[in-house]
């Protein structure tokens, strides 16, 4: 005789209680992640900080930080959590203040890859994001020292000689990639 599992909502998720772990909501089953590890902090905040400065210069719209989850997928819920996220200034307008998990997907979600994470689950997570709505995904991957970015049907990998580019989905943002793996 099996088990039933009982599934979470996004509200059960945000009750948990906040402690050494982070977590997502996959179809209704509950992710534990662990923390961040050193490279994977400073990586994620030498791509975030400029981005949040030219974001916040231009008017563009918000920049979020990892613990800040997303509602991708109601029954189940599905509540994801990228390293960073952007949101345009006019969907914030349209949505107004959110309280709990931002109901949709950012427009420009950014993974960093940690040092013990699964080629297949990182992959399964950007596709996660495209199919939500995702308009652009940075996958940043610190033992390459590249920067894929993806959209819903190409992708592009940018080696440290590269310039990274928001596109139109932040647009004018630019940074060297070699910038975000400069010890």
């Amino acid at each position: 005789m099996s088990a039933e599992i009982q599934l979470m909502t996004a509200e059960d998720l945000l009750a948990l209680p906040r402690g050494q772990f982070r977590y997502e909501l996959i179809s209704g089953a509950l992710k534990k992640m662990s923390p961040a590890g050193h490279d994977h902090g400073r990586i994620t905040m030498e791509l975030a900080g400029p981005l949040q400065q030219f974001v916040k210069e231009k008017g563009l719209g918000k920049v979020y930080a990892a613990e800040t989850g997303f509602l991708l997928t109601r029954d189940p819920d599905t509540v994801r959590a990228p390293d960073i996220a952007f949101i345009r200034q006019k969907r914030i307008d349209e949505v107004g203040r959110v309280k709990g998990y931002w109901n949709g997907p950012p427009d420009l979600a950014v993974e960093v890859i940690s040092p013990n994470n699964v080629v297949g689950r990182v992959e399964e997570k950007v596709r996660m994001w495209l199919e939500a709505g995702t308009r652009m995904v940075w996958l940043v991957n610190p033992k390459r020292c590249a920067v894929t970015v993806y959209r819903l049907l190409t992708f592009q990998t940018l080696t440290e000689k590269d310039i990274l580019d928001g596109g139109d989905v932040v647009p004018g943002f630019q940074m060297s990639i070699a910038e975000i793996f400069a010890e």
